[in-house]
């Protein structure tokens, strides 16, 4: 096999290694061996899908998939999901009960071998849910423009025996990027992926997380499960084929792995899920499952419109990706970006948080630009209003009967 010399730092790893293989002839040759015999050993074993969405998918698919948590628990009715690595389609036929008929489901591929065993069942699942709403397609998960079916239908007509075509074919590539990406810019609700992303080239990987922050709409999440180790995996580690694609040497480390997603540009960055033991330990070296979800959005211009959030508790203060911190129990002032982020009901803030709308609306329209730099206790007047004089008694309320708050 080729050698790769990675000259970039590797995201989990320092300093970076030279690994001497092909990672993704290696990643490519096991999981095809995976789609043709089920490889008990390929993955974590992952337990806890619901029965009822299992129930309905062919036992070849579930025999065959290879993941180490679930994803799928977090989407909703009529979502967007795209599958980062979509395998035997375990997870996508399952999304698509999930996102019912409003919804569609698009699973991401490179492997011929997975991307032939997921089609199989697209009519037989069609007919069992009473709709279609799923499609695989074949792509790089770093390189989410690129059709890879449209590159492979445009080398068999031209086929590339000069260099000087070469360039002509890497035209053409950027140019269906540009022009009619595979997935589009801000297309998508719900990025979600099973024990796949530690299985990219290390120096694609930054690549990778940009690629899932463009894809998603404004608002919308990534949901991973994944491989993370509690240290830097080794040069022993790191150069042995049969790692990369057991998905050992390509995992990120714990912190690292949460640094992707904030170097990406995502905010609200949380860790769902966290294996409790290791699912293997090597050199000392513990590797196990996590399941991370971080929101697209926090970018845009800052507006004035006297809102504030006070947060509950517990924790005396907090702060927030982009540098916000909020102290328990004060009325922080905040722009209006802000206040919708925390506040948004699927927002990963929403429920420590309380909001305080002024008693005047501004309309953005008419808003003042907002400095964010540093943080403010917003004064009660500036909400109510300096010509606020309202009194209000009522001593039949029934705030103080003993029954009640009182």
């Amino acid at each position: 096999m080729a050698e790769i010399a990675i000259t970039q730092p590797i995201p989990c790893c320092e300093p970076s290694e030279t690994v001497a293989y092909d990672v993704e002839q290696a990643v490519l040759e096991r999981y095809e061996a995976g789609a043709r015999q089920p490889e008990a050993a390929l993955c974590c074993p992952t337990d806890g899908y619901d029965a009822q969405y299992l129930a309905k998918l062919p036992a070849e698919i579930v025999e065959k998939d290879y993941g180490c948590g679930d994803p799928t628990k977090y989407v909703a009715i009529g979502e967007t999901v795209v599958d980062l690595g979509s395998g035997a389609g375990k997870n996508c036929y399952i999304l698509a009960q999930k996102v019912g008929a409003t919804g569609q489901v698009i699973g991401v591929d490179f492997n011929d071998e997975m991307l032939s065993l997921s089609r199989k069942y697209l009519d037989v699942m069609a007919e069992t849910l009473g709709y279609r709403n799923v499609s695989f397609v074949k792509g790089k998960i770093q390189d989410l423009a690129l059709n890879r079916d449209r590159a492979q239908d445009w080398l068999s007509q031209h086929p590339i025996t000069a260099l000087d075509q070469l360039s002509v074919f890497e035209v053409e590539c950027d140019r269906w990027r540009q022009d009619e990406p595979l997935i589009a810019d801000s297309s998508v609700d719900v990025v979600i992926s099973n024990c796949v992303l530690n299985l990219v080239r290390p120096q694609d990987k930054q690549q990778l997380f940009q690629e899932i922050y463009r894809v998603l709409k404004r608002g919308g999440r990534a949901v991973i499960s994944d491989i993370v180790c509690d240290e830097d995996p080794t040069p022993d580690i790191l150069n042995d084929p049969n790692l990369w694609s057991g998905c050992i040497a390509g995992a990120f480390r714990e912190d690292a792995f949460l640094d992707m997603f904030e170097q990406a540009g995502f905010y609200g960055v949380e860790i769902l899920v966290r294996q409790a033991e290791p699912w293997q330990v090597i050199d000392g070296i513990e590797f196990r499952s996590m399941t991370v979800r971080a929101f697209k959005g926090k970018e845009g211009a800052c507006w004035e419109r006297n809102q504030a959030v006070v947060y509950k508790g517990p924790w005396k203060a907090v702060q927030d990706d982009d540098g916000h911190t909020l102290y328990r129990g004060q009325r922080m002032a905040v722009c209006d970006k802000t206040f919708q982020i925390y506040t948004d009901p699927k927002s990963p803030y929403q429920q420590d948080i309380i909001p305080v709308l002024p008693q005047m609306d501004i309309s953005l329209a008419t808003a003042e630009p907002f400095n964010c730099a540093g943080d403010r206790v917003r004064h009660a007047r500036e909400t109510k209003g300096t010509e606020y004089r309202v009194t209000i008694t009522n001593a039949a309320s029934s705030c103080c009967d003993p029954a009640d708050c009182c």
